[in-house]
């Protein structure tokens, strides 16, 4: 049977297959619309399932806000290259754009939306077959209400971000966004942070205030001895200063012997409640560093005010509500 240029075209745009894949559908299906569709789908999920276990490290990451609701999709796949396809991207923006009008609240149900006649996971399994990559939906952050301004970072389709005010300030929400891709902050304010992120935090805190206890303690007991504590740091350094002629075995010895016995002794001798002090002074600095409000401002002028300092010079009552940040690159 002979397929028209007409129908290749038109499954096509159904489909988003390339002109030889669905010319050969159209074929085996006998120009059978539904038939080659199916066949279409059963393939694009054969090579899935084949490269289901590769890893999908690049992908396309698109942002949109529209009356109210705004929202951040991440599609990856395997290589930049397919990443940075037309065809690619299309398919991103398609399946954002059927994300925001339904207002979907999570990755479940954007799966099951509606793109070009199919679900949107049958779309990805689609051009996965198509591409030969692994393909999969890996993000989705939302956002709902006013004053939501978006950011997707040097227009790369690699990291966005929303940023909720208070009250209208689209130029304040437009640099508070950048702010957000540039600091990646990981929670609005202190009040907002996990409390098993600040247990976690205070536990490390704790952990490297006691590993400098000790190895100030053990630097004092070596310089005491007449050694320098530089060329005695690891054991890969005695045995290279000893070739050097920079240490004898005897200062070698004497050096290995007062490090075990100093490590004992200061570990014995910690002062708890100074290590604690220590600790949550790291644990505030974490916290100023990394809570999006208390932040130094990146794009203000130079005067080291945090974003709320900033905000409040622009507009006292002006204040940062929420936020989201999507990235595919490693932070």
């Amino acid at each position: 049977m002979a397929i028209s240029i007409d129908d290749i075209k038109k499954l096509r745009a159904m489909t988003g297959a390339g002109l030889a894949d669905v010319k050969k559908a159209l074929t085996e299906a006998e120009g059978d619309f539904d038939k080659a569709k199916e066949l279409l789908r059963e393939r694009g999920l054969a090579i899935a399932a084949k490269r289901s276990d590769r890893e999908t490290s690049n992908g396309c990451v698109l942002v949109k806000s529209v009356d109210g609701f705004a929202a951040i999709l991440a599609l990856k796949c395997e290589t930049d290259f397919v990443a940075n396809g037309a065809d690619f991207i299309a398919l991103t923006q398609s399946i954002l754009d059927a994300a925001i009008a339904a207002k979907a609240t999570d990755l479940e149900a954007v799966k099951n939306l509606t793109v070009n006649g199919q679900t949107a996971q049958e779309a990805v399994t689609q051009r996965s077959g198509i591409t030969g990559e692994k393909m999969e939906l890996d993000g989705y952050l939302t956002l709902e209400g006013e004053n939501i301004e978006v950011y997707n970072h040097m227009g790369k389709n690699t990291l966005c971000t929303m940023v909720q005010t208070n009250k209208p300030a689209a130029e304040q929400g437009h640099l508070v966004a950048m702010q957000v891709a540039a600091m990646k902050p990981v929670a609005l304010d202190a009040a907002s942070v996990d409390q098993k992120i600040l247990d976690e935090e205070y536990k490390t805190a704790v952990e490297k205030t006691k590993l400098e206890q000790v190895e100030k303690f053990v630097e004092m007991k070596l310089k005491k001895a007449g050694l320098n504590p530089n060329l005695v740091d690891s054991e890969d350094h005695i045995e290279s200063n000893m070739a050097k002629g920079w240490l004898t075995q005897e200062q070698a010895d004497e050096a290995r012997k007062i490090i075990a016995d100093a490590k004992v002794e200061g570990e014995a001798n910690l002062k708890m409640p100074m290590i604690e002090n220590i600790a949550k002074g790291r644990v505030q600095k974490f916290l100023k560093e990394n809570c999006l409000v208390d932040q130094e401002f990146q794009f203000g002028d130079g005067d080291k005010a945090t974003v709320a300092q900033w905000l409040a010079k622009q507009d006292k009552d002006l204040k940062i509500t929420a936020f989201k940040r999507f990235t595919l690159v490693a932070d």
